[in-house]
This record gives C-alpha cells, sequence and structure tokens, in this order.
C-alpha cells in the first residue's frame, strides 16, 4: 500500500480480534513513529509498547474512551519530554503510527492523553518521569471490523488564499 492509499483509507478500529501482533511489526510501526518531523529536531519522544494483557486491562479502566485498549493485541504510548512543542512532536509521531499500522495491514484508534485526568496516574503506572507529558495511547490490533464514517469533502475544508463563508 502505497503512503496516498494508506492516509486516504485508514480509518479508528475500536474492535479487535484476539490475535498477537508480532514484535517486529511493532518495532516497524514503533520506527516509523521515530522518523516524523520534529520542531527543531528536539526528538522528544518516547514509546512504550504494552503487549501484556493484564497492563492493557489497567490502562483501558483509567480512560475515558478508550476501554476497547483490554482487546487490542498492543497499546502503544506515546510520551515526550516537556519541550516546547511537545504535543505538536507527539502528534506527529502518533500519525505516523496509525498510518504505518495501517499499511502493515492493522487496525489502530488514537486515545487522547494530554490534558486527560488520567494522565499522571497512567505515566506513574508505566514508570515514566515526571519531566515527561502523556500525548497519546494507541490501540492496535487486527481489526475485527473497520468503519466507514463520513467524511466532509476536500470542496467543504479548502479555501484557496482567504477563509470563505459560505
Amino acid at each position: 500500500m502505497d503512503a496516498i492509499e494508506a492516509i486516504k483509507t485508514r480509518r479508528s478500529v475500536r474492535k479487535y480480534i484476539d490475535k498477537e501482533v508480532p514484535k517486529e511489526l511493532l518495532e516497524t510501526i514503533v520506527d516509523c513513529g521515530r522518523l516524523s518531523a520534529t520542531a527543531r529536531n528536539e526528538q522528544p519522544w518516547e514509546f512504550i509498547v504494552v503487549v501484556d494483557k493484564e497492563l492493557k486491562k489497567r490502562i483501558a479502566e483509567q480512560t475515558d474512551h478508550g476501554k476497547f485498549i483490554s482487546e487490542a493485541g498492543a497499546c502503544i504510548v506515546v510520551v515526550c519530554k516537556d519541550t516546547k512543542y511537545y504535543l505538536e512532536d507527539g502528534c506527529a509521531a502518533t500519525q505516523n503510527i496509525l498510518v504505518s499500522a495501517h499499511a502493515l495491514g492493522l487496525g489502530s484508534c488514537w486515545i487522547a492523553g494530554d490534558k486527560k485526568p488520567y494522565c499522571s496516574s497512567l505515566l506513574k503506572l508505566l514508570n515514566v518521569p515526571a519531566s515527561f507529558r502523556l500525548v497519546s495511547l494507541i490501540a492496535i490490533g487486527y481489526p475485527a471490523s473497520i468503519p466507514s464514517p463520513q467524511k466532509r469533502s476536500l470542496s467543504e475544508v479548502l479555501h484557496w488564499n482567504l477563509f470563505n463563508y459560505d
């Protein structure tokens, strides 16, 4: 699958079959995350790949919209050093992870991390130093189903030169 097709066909998957994701695929996915764009080349990110079923369950229980993490083959936790652009850098890495997972035939879903009430408890659970910020949790696995939500058309979101009010 080429990059354009992966970007255009990727969807958020919240239902997974019970199948282990090979370590090699997870390493490739994280490698794509670490190669993402970064402000001032700071590369503030670290990636925690959680495959332990009990730990995934404990993570899922703490989230408000990520209960399905416990059913995914893995959860990739993106944390960043608390730099000026940690959120932008971590989000760029997260997007690369989502697209690369899809390109490899896996489903994924981004669960918010930054500014959520569970940030500090999850960081503590995962033994992350206090100098890091939780950017995202990403459920990854083999999809049980792939949703097809409506997306706004290009003509609805594209403006040339100035924002056009309609």
